[in-house]
């Protein structure tokens, strides 16, 4: 049985506040109609998210590997590094192969950072002895962080508002990014794991005992079909959540027909700065209640197996009620928010589960590991995704790739537990 109530001591306020700073991407509810704005196409835009989440792909493991040989903080410490990086290109340039550069820091910093903060949680709740608060623990974490994805879309939505530019978003949100780096210095160093002073040969021995792990437990069938169940939605979400923003400026210039005296961009940045509060304060009572989702089914493989056929119906839904004409068009709000709300729900289940069938010592390696797999289906789906849309529309693509995906849903159905 899963703890319903969690410890609230001075880390667990720590790990709130990271996820908060960590979500105040002030651009994330822009980055499609900043990349239309720029002239790329789907398909371009397609490709930015295959070079950021391959090249996450590759350094997934091998950076996880150096959490739990060299230290967490530290490669905490070079994830936000990366990152302010990547947002100063984006925010100070306008062509493609500029955008790629950008992308191959964001993607860098995405791989240090990825598994490595919720194996520190994970950590910490061993040291006290407080692990069976693991789902409702993280879902309470992640909670913070779609808040703070909340108030992001309301401040990006103010400064798109005066600014009249997409831009400027990225350099606003170097400046949260840094508060976490000072953060994450402040870690007690019991959350590095198991850290020693080492050679080289002693960090390649390492890097091989930890894969040789994985691949025995790569080998049962139960732990594959865990970490694709869970990844093939999680991915999945990475290339169609923002597709919401060119849905929600279409929306937009048909209000700007009956509204006077406001340029359409401004009328964009309130409806998606709106829309996107309302959203993330969903998301966040929903990992909030993660916990309470899955008791209800009474096993958490049957919850995941549930949710992702329930999530790919809600892309499909939503590509069909894209094809409607006003006022019915409005309708594809009602998946699209059921779809955010879902994934944050699904993610502290999945980890949770993940967190019971692998070894602890190896918890930071073996989620970058179920990382990688969502990097991984989102690379292939993310080109072809922009691919059909650009040649058939939004609606066309949507209900495609979905009707796709329910299809392999038995590769990938869980036992009950």
């Amino acid at each position: 049985m899963i703890s319903s109530s969690v410890h609230k001591d001075l880390q667990y306020y720590k790990f709130c506040t990271y996820g908060f700073l960590k979500n105040l991407r002030f651009f994330e509810p822009f980055l499609y109609l900043f990349f239309l704005e720029k002239g790329l196409s789907y398909l371009q835009i397609g490709t930015l998210i295959t070079i950021r989440e391959i090249l996450r792909n590759i350094l997934e493991i091998p950076t996880g590997m150096l959490s739990d040989i060299l230290g967490r903080r530290r490669t905490m410490v070079a994830s936000f590094l990366f990152y302010i990086i990547s947002f100063l290109v984006f925010y100070l340039t306008s062509t493609y192969g500029l955008f790629v550069v950008a992308m191959l820091f964001y993607g860098f910093g995405d791989a240090f950072r990825t598994g490595t903060h919720k194996a520190m949680i994970f950590e910490y709740l061993r040291i006290h002895g407080w692990e069976r608060e693991k789902v409702n623990y993280y879902g309470h974490t992640r909670s913070w962080s779609q808040t703070g994805s909340a108030v992001s879309s309301l401040l990006a939505a103010g400064i798109i508002f005066y600014s009249g530019s997409y831009a400027s978003v990225f350099l606003f949100s170097s400046i949260p990014y840094f508060l976490d780096l000072i953060l994450m210095i402040s870690y007690p160093r019991i959350l590095d794991g198991p850290v020693k002073k080492t050679t080289w040969h002693d960090i390649w021995l390492s890097f091989r005992d930890i894969f040789m792990v994985i691949v025995r437990s790569l080998r049962e069938k139960r732990t594959v079909k865990a970490l694709s169940n869970i990844a093939l939605y999680s991915g999945y979400f990475r290339v169609i959540k923002d597709y919401y923003q060119p849905v929600l400026a279409t929306l937009a210039g048909g209000l700007a027909m009956h509204i006077h005296g406001m340029q359409h961009k401004q009328l964009t940045a309130l409806l998606v700065g709106g829309m996107y509060f309302i959203l993330y304060l969903g998301t966040s009572g929903a990992s909030r209640n993660a916990g309470r989702f899955s008791d209800r089914t009474g096993s958490l493989p049957v919850f995941l197996n549930r949710s992702l056929v329930a999530g790919l119906s809600l892309v499909l839904f939503a590509g069909i009620f894209f094809m409607f004409h006003p006022p019915w068009y409005w309708l594809v709000i009602i998946p699209f928010t059921m779809i955010y709300l879902l994934e944050n729900i699904r993610r502290p289940v999945g980890v949770g589960y993940v967190s019971e069938i692998f070894p602890p010592g190896i918890l930071a390696t073996v989620l970058s590991t179920e990382s990688q797999v969502r990097s991984l289906f989102a690379a292939i789906l993310a080109p072809v995704t922009g691919f059909l849309i650009d040649k058939y529309g939004v609606a066309a693509g949507l209900v495609a790739v979905s009707l796709f995906l329910m299809i392999l849903t038995p590769l990938v159905r869980l036992k009950r537990s």
